[in-house]
């Protein structure tokens, strides 16, 4: 807590910064944090700072909390005219991030990764703020590893991240899932329903994350007529950009019992319904895989940091407790390795029992509970 900021008003509820998003595995842990803090003290106020025209602009309103949005874009690897705008961008990131810093007054500052979270966090650290840092991978984000010196703080999921981070301000935690991953569902009929499928069938959940794969939606479309089968359904969240696409092909191929959507924001219910899961391999869904304990098929993206996905899903396959189709054998070889799996039963018993013991549950309020004591 900064002290000078907490004396000008000493009764006023205690204010919690979040910045970060860009994607699913970002915004739904932030928001994970938040309800936790919640939790502790209702009368916490809440300010989360993310990026204009992404996900955390329409998803963390939807849960409740106030959301400012910074002009911030991330830095392209390769050549790229968007990196023309960069520099000037964050600087007016920055100038903005120091206004909402001075309006808010926040006693800590939580960051969860995404292009909004280092204007935020770094002019919060200059005013002073206690910042705790939420790393989700096991190799650290370039924003993250930045920010690591001003943090008081530093939550992680994985062992061994002193490679990345002062291995004193380290804590492990686990990644925090949606509030009501684990919750009481509603009963399997029903979920069915509500997604348009039937009793019956064995249901293979398709996800690519929050803003769909390319790669497995291809694989998909371009084996649909395999998977025109009386005993199977898909669940397809295909992401907003290949809905069109992914439909189409739908109604081209004739096969029934496929429901495309193009995003799941019930994603607990997706989970209720299915056999089996292919997924990318992103941090955040990994912990959730583990705590729904459902057999997985994970095609890691190759377009992330230190092939990091690769790492994720390697660890889970070693173990036994997933199957991994790296991404460029996905579009020969994912529906068949999908029917495959659905069809063995003893398969599918071992996959679950393996991807459970692996699951960290409460890592939410964990990381709640640090942030309290920065506040205290």
């Amino acid at each position: 807590m900064n002290p000078n900021l907490r004396s000008m008003d000493k009764q006023r509820p205690y204010r919690i910064l979040i910045g970060g998003g860009g994607t699913g595995g970002h915004v739904f842990p932030a928001i994970a944090i938040a309800d936790a803090l919640k939790e502790i003290d209702a009368s916490i106020e809440f300010l989360f700072v993310g990026a204009l025209g992404k996900m955390e602009m329409e998803k963390v309103p939807e849960a409740g909390y106030p959301i400012r949005g910074l002009p911030v874009a991330g830095f392209q690897r390769r050549l790229s005219a968007k990196n023309l705008t960069f520099f000037y961008k964050l600087a007016n990131s920055m100038m903005e991030s120091r206004k909402i810093i001075s309006e808010f007054r926040p006693d800590v500052a939580v960051g969860v990764g995404g292009y909004a979270s280092g204007p935020i966090l770094r002019a919060a650290a200059r005013k002073g703020i206690p910042i705790l840092i939420q790393e989700q991978n096991s190799y650290a984000g370039v924003t993250n590893r930045l920010l690591a010196r001003s943090a008081s703080a530093i939550c992680v999921a994985y062992e061994g991240m002193e490679r990345y981070f002062p291995e004193e301000k380290i804590i492990l935690t686990g990644n925090p899932v949606r509030k009501n991953l684990l919750g009481p569902g509603i009963g399997s009929a029903e979920a069915l329903k509500e997604f348009g499928l039937v009793n019956g069938r064995q249901v293979c959940l398709v996800v690519g994350g929050s803003l769909g794969a390319g790669t497995i939606n291809l694989s998909m479309m371009e084996g649909l007529t395999s998977l025109d089968r009386d005993d199977i359904q898909v669940l397809w969240q295909c992401g907003p950009n290949y809905r069109s696409e992914a439909e189409k092909a739908v109604i081209k191929s004739g096969v029934e019992h496929v429901r495309v959507l193009p995003f799941i924001s019930r994603m607990e219910r997706a989970y209720q319904v299915a056999d089996i899961i292919v997924s990318r391999a992103g941090a955040i869904t990994i912990s959730e895989l583990c705590l729904v304990g459902k057999p997985a098929i994970l095609v890691p993206s190759p377009n992330v940091a230190e092939d990091h996905q690769t790492q994720n899903a390697r660890a889970l396959a070693d173990r036994e407790a997933a199957l991994l189709v790296p991404d460029r054998e996905a579009r020969a070889t994912l529906v068949s390795t999908m029917l495959e799996l659905i069809y063995n039963r003893d398969k599918k018993i071992k996959l679950s029992e393996n991807i459970t013991k692996l699951g960290r549950a409460g890592a939410s309020g964990r990381i709640a509970a640090e942030v309290m004591k920065l506040v205290n």
